[in-house]
């Protein structure tokens, strides 16, 4: 049985990026294009707005935050008396729409991308259908120095997502969403990112051929897989795990991962063994594992990622459990 998470907060559009800072709880409304604070009593502050939709959030070493603008590639630096300026510009070397972001300590940048518009193509078929050859493009995760400069990218990667950086800072983990994975990407002394390697696979490397398969077994799972996705099938299904926001558990060896796919948290190991489920309310799109005791683990959830829905229903929630 899996343990059920409690409701926190609730009447947002798609909460995301949740991260902690300063003892509270920090996310953008990518719905709404606003950034908001919450102590953990009361309703969330909401501290900026972007012009469009707000996504990854980060801060550099002097406390300035950094918030990605998904719409336009761009990520936004609040300055120390409030005004927001541009950082970075990524519209030359991104597909698809800015999305996640990692500050590391030193101030530099990592930003994902959808890699084209994933939103307009699951509006009119099957999630299952990306699949279909020659499949989802693929992108680069951006590496920005401290003044917003581009350092260089990673090689392409399947819908780069959610990102960790490693305890002794030399790799990056992220979530390529609709590869079903967790990659490590090595970290180079002036913050380039190596070639990819496996972390942790979220899909049955049987299911993930069929999947993509070109001829009739593929088209076959596409289709099956489409069905299974119907919601009142899909709450009940323990596969696959479609990584959105991922977080270090409080052993600093495992992570949580957000499945967008499900109203779920799940705490996997390396390699991709299943360690422990976390039931939400809502399909999940971010989890983190902080608290004033730092064993909290929070959840964003949502009953549709489409901002256009979902800032019409304003029914996202940030749901918690205490580990």
């Amino acid at each position: 049985m899996k343990t059920t998470a409690a409701l926190a907060v609730s009447g947002l559009g798609v909460p995301e990026c949740l991260r902690w800072h300063e003892g509270a709880l920090w996310f953008s409304d990518l719905a709404h294009g606003t950034v908001h604070r919450w102590d953990g009593g009361g309703e969330p502050e909401t501290v900026l707005k972007v012009p469009g939709r707000a996504g990854g959030l980060g801060w550099l070493p002097d406390g300035r935050l950094l918030v990605v603008y998904m719409d336009e590639g761009r990520v936004y630096r609040q300055e120390t008396d409030g005004e927001l300026v541009e950082h970075a510009d990524l519209r030359d070397v991104v597909g698809g729409p800015v999305n996640d972001m990692l500050v590391d300590p030193q101030g530099r940048a990592y930003v994902g991308n959808f890699g084209f518009d994933y939103h307009a193509f699951v509006r009119e078929h099957p999630n299952s259908q990306l699949y279909a050859p020659p499949g989802p493009p693929r992108t680069p995760v951006a590496c920005l120095a401290p003044d917003g400069s581009l350092l260089g990218l990673s090689e392409p990667l399947l819908f780069p997502n959610g990102m960790l950086l490693t305890a002794d800072g030399t790799a990056l983990v992220v979530a390529e969403t609709l590869a079903m994975r967790l990659t490590r990407l090595p970290a180079h002394a002036d913050g380039t990112l190596a070639d990819p390697q496996p972390w942790a696979a979220l899909i049955s490397p049987l299911l993930w051929r069929l999947v993509n398969h070109p001829g009739l077994p593929g088209r076959i799972t596409r289709r099956i897989s489409a069905l299974l996705d119907h919601p009142a099938i899909a709450k009940r299904s323990a596969s696959p795990v479609a990584p959105d926001g991922i977080a270090w558990d409080t052993d600093g060896e495992t992570i949580w991962v957000a499945n967008a796919l499900r109203g779920e948290c799940v705490r996997v190991a390396e390699g991709g063994r299943v360690l422990h489920r976390v039931a939400t309310s809502q399909h999940t799109l971010s989890c983190l594992v902080a608290g004033h005791d730092g064993r909290t683990l929070f959840a964003a959830t949502v009953p549709t990622d489409d901002p256009v829905r979902a800032a019409a229903l304003n029914t996202g929630r940030i749901e918690m459990l205490r580990l």
